[in-house]
């Protein structure tokens, strides 16, 4: 008994010395120091990067050794400028302007997506004293859009052809988002095509209705919006954005809870708790998966809006997760 026993310290000192090597392993390759601390991340709409302004705020992108400076950006077309011009080392952009971009030879990278449409959370609205009360009812509208070739006519148009509308029947007419309500009001428009938190501001403070969801049909569960870099600053930075995709991985976990995000947005835009709490909220994917964003890709193609199909599987960096991806 006493010969069979004697090993036993000897293993258990060999087995505490390879922990330590393990653990003690002070710069796996994935994790070593990025080249450049401090980025400047451009953002847009509170709700889609409500997780990455909460992550800022609590450290998370710090514990991943960046510093991240927040830069607020007007429109999609501004961000992707900024991208490519170098003021910006990595933003936030919708996905059809990223795509149109991309298609016109803007060599970009998606580090992950921002935000996946849920039901009600992009929607056709109308004041009550309008006319319509369906999509079926509309004749040659008018509709407050965020842009000429946007997401909201890329959806408006699919939900409006489910409907039987012609797409030259339709006049777009571009809106900037805190400006819509008004020109339902002015009848300067038919229909104004929004997203949250602009939709619950307008049912909350001017009775509005929705005439549809447009994330019904082939929009259902839409991907919205993703982060991007030049590809010539992911080549060169490949550390930098490991560790921006490990940290917006974290920040887009902890969104799951939607109370999180609820309790966060008063601090974050000028949205009271009552319309926090109201808010109908898409999803926050933790991984980019290409396979759901060549469908925006393979939509804005049917729409017009690309010449050719556009591969998004060369636009895609590889996630770094392991195992099951959460969307």
């Amino acid at each position: 008994m006493r010969t069979r026993g004697r090993p036993l310290p000897l293993l258990a000192a060999t087995l505490l010395l390879t922990a330590c090597s393990v653990v003690s392993d002070p710069d796996p390759p994935d994790r070593a120091t990025p080249e450049k601390e401090t980025v400047r991340l451009g953002v847009g709409n509170v709700i889609e990067t409500a997780p990455v302004r909460i992550a800022v705020q609590n450290g998370v992108f710090r514990r991943a050794g960046l510093d991240v400076e927040l830069v607020e950006q007007p429109s999609g077309k501004a961000t992707v400028e900024s991208l490519a011009n170098g003021e910006l080392d990595l933003a936030f952009a919708r996905n059809v302007p990223l795509f149109r971009a991309a298609a016109r030879g803007v060599p970009l990278r998606v580090q992950g997506e921002a935000y996946v449409a849920g039901a009600d959370s992009m929607a056709l609205v109308t004041l009550p004293d309008s006319g319509p009360t369906e999509p079926t009812d509309l004749a040659w509208p008018s509709i407050a859009v965020d842009g000429p070739e946007s997401l909201g006519t890329l959806t408006t148009r699919s939900v409006l052809d489910t409907a039987g509308l012609a797409p030259e029947t339709i006049t777009f007419v571009p809106t900037p988002a805190p400006q819509r309500v008004e020109a339902l009001r002015r009848r300067e428009v038919d229909v104004a095509w929004m997203v949250e938190p602009y939709i619950t501001l307008a049912q909350k403070d001017h009775g509005a209705r929705l005439l549809a969801d447009s994330a019904r049909g082939a929009t259902e569960a839409f991907p919205m919006s993703s982060y991007a870099t030049t590809r010539e600053f992911a080549d060169e930075h490949p550390r930098t954005v490991a560790a921006f995709r490990r940290a917006l991985a974290e920040a887009q976990r902890l969104a799951t809870d939607e109370t999180r995000v609820r309790e966060a947005l008063p601090d974050l835009t000028d949205v009271d708790e009552v319309t926090a709490a109201l808010v109908s909220l898409g999803n926050y994917p933790q991984v980019a998966n290409a396979v759901r964003l060549q469908r925006v890709a393979d939509l804005m193609q049917g729409a017009g809006l690309l010449q050719e199909r556009l591969d998004v599987r060369a636009l895609v960096a590889e996630p770094e997760l392991s195992g099951r991806e959460h969307v």
